[in-house]
Order: structure tokens, then sequence, then C-alpha cells
């Protein structure tokens, strides 16, 4: 996207006169080297973990996770109440929160925020399917009125979409594009830091909100720098030019834990893996096929070989962590005798299948070479087709693909996240159901699901939508990663959230001396 570019002066200068590893090792500014730049940072636009990094950096919401937990906690909001019928939220809105320019943060910022996401229809709006108005009541109360009950509701407040933005942004508008263009490579939020520069491709600068409302963050200024190779990345970390790198393959995970002043961090994650098999497509139209391929995967060497252990393998949909996870729920395993009893069932042979997959997870590549060797077992024949990341995204949105790797996570603390994206028939290809699975009965379950709010209820048709849809094995499911990076033992005061992959809480952490 277009966007001019401008650039905090003092880090400039500082960068002229200063060596890179002097400014980087500084005790009040935190370097993060990843992989990959993020494609945007606007919140009514951006769905990639890292967009992410910046929106939840440089933006509040009405309300925000607590910690490390899935439970929720006002941010904005100080308090919320709901009619009878779950069809109108009133928030009356915390005092003394402003923007970065000093602009106080009132209702009309929230109607605008809300208005803008609406009428972008990109990614985040999907949050809000039930979402009809946004009314100011006064300057600190605000009224949400929906078209019915929506149970995940508060949760979805609290993701990276619901960023309340400056109205002010509009001043950048071109062409009626909302702003977009300003917003891709620019903040105007509350939150405790804001962009003050963006190379693309190499680095995002972070620097302190002086109007954030919250405790002063110890943290002056944040540095994203993009390094694309790990064993870059490695060594940046390593010699204390970075303060946290990410994307890190186990093996190389492993190597790091030798070294006393890094932490490598673990853990589980709400992260899938799972590979879309095309329903639509012969011979994948037909569920014994599907069944036979479940059955030959090996999960478990996927896990101890390629992962090295640092997953497990998912038991359905929801991922464990989770309500609404099933830990009795019904899991493929190995075997290749029932695999090719099914294949004979199905009266198919000769098959012929791409596996179809980008880089942009150093996993899929090795899953692919397994698959393909366990569907050699059956006499299936697989061939592996790399392609850009945003090329496969645009085959499988389009359903011009055999199977394809994915990955998933959660943008609120709901199983909605995972059931209703994935099984929906009415959501098939980008939206989520990625596999073009038509169950007419699961569709039905989990579209009730979504609209109760009975959670014992919803938890019960989503444990019996989940019943149904592994017996149709619409995808592999292959397993839940382990979040992996690594950080320099002098940065203190991480708080790890197993939804929020590649999000820090920038404003509360540090760096001892």
């Amino acid at each position: 996207m277009n966007g001019s570019r401008w650039k905090s002066v003092g880090f400039a200068l500082l960068l002229a006169s200063t060596p890179l590893s002097a400014v980087m090792a500084a005790q009040d500014v935190l370097v993060v080297a990843r992989a990959e730049d993020a494609p945007t940072a606007d919140p009514g636009i951006e769905i990639s973990n890292s967009g992410y990094t910046l929106i939840y950096a440089a933006y509040e919401r009405l309300i925000a996770y607590k910690g490390a937990s899935t439970e929720v906690k006002p941010e904005l909001a100080e308090s919320w109440t709901a009619d009878d019928a779950g069809l109108v939220w009133t928030f009356k809105l915390a005092r003394d929160h402003k923007f970065d320019d000093g602009s106080p943060v009132d209702a009309a910022a929230v109607k605008f925020s809300f208005d803008r996401l609406m009428k972008l229809k990109a990614g985040p709006s999907d949050a809000f399917p039930v979402l009809k108005e946004v009314e100011v009541v006064d300057p600190q109360t605000v009224k949400f009125h929906l078209t019915a009950p929506f149970a995940p509701f508060i949760s979805t407040l609290a993701v990276a979409g619901a960023a309340i933005i400056n109205p002010k942004v509009m001043a950048h508008e071109k062409d009626g594009d909302l702003a977009k263009g300003w917003l891709a490579e620019h903040t105007a939020g509350s939150g405790p830091y804001r962009i003050s520069s963006w190379e693309r491709n190499q680095s995002v600068v972070l620097d302190r909100n002086e109007h954030y409302a919250g405790t002063k963050p110890a943290l002056n200024q944040v540095v994203i720098r993009v390094v694309g190779d790990i064993s870059a990345r490695r060594l940046q970390l390593t010699s204390g030019d970075a303060d946290i790198i990410e994307q890190i393959p186990p093996d190389q995970a492993d190597a790091l834990r030798k070294d006393s002043s890094v932490v490598v961090e673990s853990n589980p994650s709400m992260y899938v893996n799972y590979i879309y098999m095309n329903n639509r497509q012969p011979p994948l139209d037909d569920v014994k096929v599907r069944q036979a391929i479940s059955y030959a995967v090996d999960y478990q060497g996927i896990i101890d070989g390629i992962m090295l252990g640092q997953a497990k393998q998912m038991r359905g949909a929801v991922p464990s962590g989770m309500w609404g996870h099933d830990p009795q729920g019904f899991q493929y395993s190995y075997d290749i005798d029932k695999a090719k009893t099914l294949l004979k069932e199905s009266g198919k042979s000769n098959i012929h299948l791409t596996y179809t997959f980008s880089q942009a997870d150093p996993a899929w590549e090795p899953i692919g070479l397994a698959l393909q060797a366990s569907l050699a077992e059956l006499g299936i024949k697989l061939d592996l087709q790399a392609v850009a990341d945003t090329t496969k995204r645009e085959m499988v949105a389009n359903g011009k693909f055999d199977m394809a790797p994915g990955a998933w996570t959660p943008d609120f603390a709901d199983p909605y996240m995972f059931m209703n994206y994935w099984f929906d028939a009415d959501k098939m290809g980008g939206p989520g159901n990625r596999s073009f699975y038509n169950n007419k009965q699961v569709t039905a379950l989990v579209k009730e699901a979504g609209s109760i709010v009975d959670e014992g209820k919803r938890k019960s048709l989503y444990t019996e939508a989940q019943k149904l849809a592994a017996q149709d094995a619409p995808y592999l499911y292959i397993m839940e990663k382990n979040d992996i990076f690594a950080r320099r033992a002098a940065v203190k005061g991480y708080i790890y959230n197993p939804m929020l992959i590649q999000v820090y809480n920038f404003g509360t952490m540090s760096k001892a001396q």
C-alpha cells in the first residue's frame, strides 16, 4: 500500500553518529529481529500476526486480554452492561485516555473506528457479523446495537480490528480510501507506542507515546528489524545487537539454549498447523479417500522428527487451552492397513495429487515430504508445489488446489474462531472454510452455537459438530505448535499469551543492566 514515510529525526541523527550495535544495545531500546515485514499496520485491514505486533503496541481497545489468560478486562471502557436480549451493549469510557497527538479518546472516536471497520469490509470486520450500529450517547458513553445475540461479542472487542483510531486520520484520506494508505505505515492510537519510521523490509521504529494514559513505559523505543536468515538472527541475538528473535526452528532453539545470556521461550500455544483437503474436487470429494489419507499420516513422526517434540497432535478443531476443546474427541492415528482398506472401499486408484505450500511456515515443506512418503505407501502420488505465500492464499481462496497446509491462531477467546470459520458452508475459501467442506448438519450446529449465549449449550453443540466433522475428515489435523522464540536474559517483564503469537507487552517490558 502507498503511504508517506517519515522518520524520527532524533533516531536518524543517532544512527548517523553512533555504531549500530551501540544504538541497539541501549538499555531503553528493545530490538526484535524477525523473518518478514508486516503487510500493514492498519487495524481495519491487517490479519497477520506480524502486523498485530505493531497494532497491539500502538492502539488501545475497549477491552483487553488479562495478562497470560484468555479472560478479558477493561481498557478504554471502564464498565459495560447489556440489555436482557443481548442486543444493546452500553459502554462507559474511562477518562484521561489520549491519542498520540493529545486528542481525547471519546465515544465519537469509538463510533468512527467501528464505522470505518465495517465500511472497509476486510478480514478484521468478520469478527463482528451482527454489528448493526454504534451510537454515541455522550462523550463518555457509547452503545453497540446488534442484529442478533452474539456470544463472543465481548471477546471480539479485544482483537486488533477493534482498535480505537483517532478520527483525525481522515485528513490523510485519498480518493475515498478512509486513510487506508496512510494507516498502512503510520499509527493514530492511544497505546504506549507509535510508529515513528518504517523502511519497508528493513525496520520499523516505535517511539514512546508521551500522551499514553498508563504507566510510563521503561522502553523509550522499540525497533522491529527484518532479518530473513535465521542464522543472521541468531548471530544478532548472541552478539547483543537484537534482544528478541522470532521463528526459530526447534533444532536451532536447542543450540541457543547452551548460551547463558539467552532464554529460549517454547510455550504451548493455540497456533495450529493443519492441511486443507479440497472436498469439492475429485477424488477428495470422496469421504473414504479423505479418511484413508487421514490414517496414512504419521502424526507422531512429524512431531518428533520435524518439531523435535515441540508440539502435540491436534484432537479436533478446537485446541487444548480453549473452552470447547473435547479431550475425548476422535483422533486419527497412523494405521496404514486401515488406510489401505478404506482406499480400496472407495474404488479409487491411480490417484495423483498436488501439495501446494509456501515458506511462510518452515514446517510446511518437511510436512509435505513426510506426507509424500506416507501416501506413497497407499499408492497415491503426491507432488510438492512451492509457491509464494500470496499465490498460495489466492489458490486456496479460489479452490484451485488439491491439498495445502495452513496455520491458524484465534483472534478472540472463543471456539467460534475455529468452528464457525472452518466448518460453516457460507465461509468457504478465504474466510476460513478452506477445505470447501459442506455438511448441512454441521453448518446448522455451528450457526446455532454462534447465535446463543448459554455457554453449556454452545459447548454441547460444538462438541457434536466436531464429532460429525471428524468422521467426514475435511482437514488433516496435524499439530498444536509451541511458540518458539528467544530473548536476551536481560529482557524482563514479558508476558506470554497463547493466543497472541508475535504480540508483546512492550509497555511493561524492560531491559536489566
